[in-house]
């Protein structure tokens, strides 16, 4: 039976698909009961705690098959994906550098590209995690940045402005150690300060 969700902090229409077992989360933001959310958040990855979201029912999947054989159906399952670029706060990218990145308990190893990114396909149910980037070869030569994947409000809203201050290393909430900032490709122009601001995006993949 179809329904409506309200979205909470730290969901994604990836998450929000995921826990209602829709493979891919198109079928909810295009559905035609949603053209007032597709209105109102034109990005469909950075939704807004409390947004109204409809939910239709599940396509019931019902195919034609021979009986008294074995069949194999797969479900296609859409993606998630989550992009950093990592720079100091003078916009020089942290290139070539070895990285250490915990999400939701899963630990990866790897090096940032020449521009300073990291691409790196998640779970669309991860919320957590923290990214340790080390500037030299000393280990101990690093910096650390907490995650919080999918908590990106809208750049209409003030918590949505804060964060992608916080996220170039202006501090406008606790305060913590600055050695440089992580951010993803997004952006969208609100006024001077916030001009050339980019952050962290946490997004379904294009490539369902």
């Amino acid at each position: 039976m179809p329904f409506v969700h309200r979205v909470a902090q730290g969901e994604c229409l990836a998450s929000i698909a995921r826990r209602y077992h829709f493979a891919d989360w198109r079928t909810i933001y295009y559905h035609p009961q949603n053209a007032d959310f597709r209105g109102k958040r034109s990005n469909p990855n950075v939704i807004y705690p409390g947004d109204r979201v409809y939910i239709p029912d599940l396509d019931s999947g019902e195919r034609d098959a021979a009986t008294d054989q074995r069949h194999l159906y797969v479900v296609k399952w859409s993606k998630a994906s989550v992009r950093f670029i990592i720079e100091d706060d003078k916009g020089t990218p942290f290139a070539n550098k070895q990285y250490h990145l915990q999400i939701d308990g899963t630990t990866r190893e790897g090096t940032t590209g020449a521009d300073g990114s990291l691409d790196l396909e998640i779970q669309p149910t991860a919320q957590n995690g923290e990214l340790t980037v080390f500037l030299n070869d000393d280990e101990y030569d690093d910096c650390t940045w907490p995650l919080r994947l999918g908590h990106l409000d809208p750049i209409e809203e003030v918590s949505g402005v804060q964060a992608r201050l916080n996220n170039l290393g202006c501090v406008c909430g606790s305060g913590g150690r600055h050695c440089g900032r992580a951010h993803g490709i997004g952006r969208k122009d609100t006024s001077s300060a916030d001009r050339a601001a980019r952050y962290w995006s946490y997004r379904p993949d294009a490539a369902g």
